[in-house]
């Protein structure tokens, strides 16, 4: 027998395996994300495909929730477009001032940051 003549079936068996065993992985990840989706609950912290962080403020649907992107704005999102659950952001994690000439908070380094001035464009006449 030719060696040549076991080169194809070889191959077809190569490529079989590499698509099965591809489309498995792919069916797990879809599954995992299925199950993502479904375990939402309000006061989750999530993600969305576009990169919109937000709190699901409510589930009214088996197909739509609502995140709060912002304090006060709510919008509604197909669930299919949140991508992951994030940790959520505690008070500790926020550091607010209301004034650049306040004293840095202990612990953080200080800023020595000074902002350019803008550049002056030529105009041709």
């Amino acid at each position: 027998m030719n060696p040549q003549d076991l080169l194809l079936p070889l191959l077809i068996v190569l490529v079989g395996g590499m698509l099965f065993f591809g489309s498995r992985r792919q069916r797990k990840a879809v599954a995992e994300q299925q199950k993502l989706q479904t375990s939402l609950q309000v006061g989750d912290r999530v993600m969305t495909t576009s990169g919109l962080f937000g709190t699901v403020a409510g589930v009214d649907s088996d197909t739509e929730i609502e995140i709060e992107i912002a304090p006060g704005v709510v919008t509604s999102w197909l669930r299919a477009a949140v991508r992951e659950k994030v940790n959520p952001t505690t008070d500790s994690d926020v550091v607010e001032t209301e004034d650049a000439d306040e004293e840095p908070v202990a612990g953080e380094p200080e800023s020595h940051a000074e902002v350019a001035a803008p550049l002056e464009s030529k105009t041709k006449s």
